[in-house]
């Protein structure tokens, strides 16, 4: 059987979301018949998170999947796609809501609030059925543990039904292995900002590097964006 490994050790992002599908696509093409998912990730983009369920749900491969650090909010869904579902005995699992982020200002009427609470209400909506389905729950109980914001050690989580199986081994050796997530700064995106000279600014034509906001996309030209985030 050809297997793959894959480290996921990161926020799931557009840019994250990406370099997996193309790398699980690149294993179905080339004729590999499992995926070993290992996670350690804080969570992130609802929209990324929900499609990548769906992704690796629904491949012609078996997934399983491990927790090797820290699996929180959407992340927990990404986890919820493994056959196998494992966890070392020393992670965590965090399982919440769904909530708006919004940045800049913005004036909207009761259609465009109304159309992102209806949003809202069906992502938190999905992501109780999929951890129900996992976990043999009701859908009431678990929006009921979302609302709580529940924390759950390995064994918890496996009483809970998230987990099948605690153990160390994350993979053999010479296993086939893949990384994606982990920092490098070469990597990093960062937009360029000029200023003109201005007393208290750096002379024209110096550069403010200003991190970039991965999880906010452009809605309005007002200078308002948001995400439905989960983390």
């Amino acid at each position: 059987m050809k297997e793959a490994y894959i480290r996921f050790m990161a926020p799931v992002t557009p840019q994250t979301s990406d370099q997996l599908i193309r790398l699980v696509d690149d294993k179905i093409r080339t004729g590999y018949e499992k995926i070993h998912l290992m996670l350690s990730s804080p969570g992130g983009s609802v929209f990324h998170g929900l499609s990548l369920y769906n992704f690796l749900y629904g491949i012609p491969l078996e997934v399983d999947t491990y927790n090797f650090g820290s699996v929180d909010s959407i992340g927990v869904i990404l986890f919820c796609a493994g056959k196998n579902r494992y966890s070392v005995p020393n992670a965590r699992f965090l399982i919440h809501g769904v909530s708006f982020n919004f940045q800049g200002q913005a004036s909207f009427d009761e259609k465009m609030l109304d159309e992102q609470l209806k949003g809202l209400q069906i992502d938190q909506s999905n992501i109780a059925k999929i951890i129900a389905f996992t976990t043999k729950k009701s859908e009431e109980e678990i929006k009921n543990d979302m609302h709580n914001r529940t924390t759950l050690s390995p064994d918890e989580a496996k009483d809970y039904g998230l987990v099948t199986e605690i153990k160390n081994t994350l993979m053999p050796i010479n296993a086939e292995f893949h990384a994606i997530g982990e920092f490098d700064i070469q990597q990093m995106q960062m937009p360029q900002i000029m200023l003109p000279q201005i007393p208290g600014f750096p002379p024209i034509g110096q550069k403010i590097m200003m991190p970039k906001n991965e999880n906010y996309t452009s809605f309005f030209d007002r200078g308002y964006s948001f995400t439905n985030s989960y983390s």
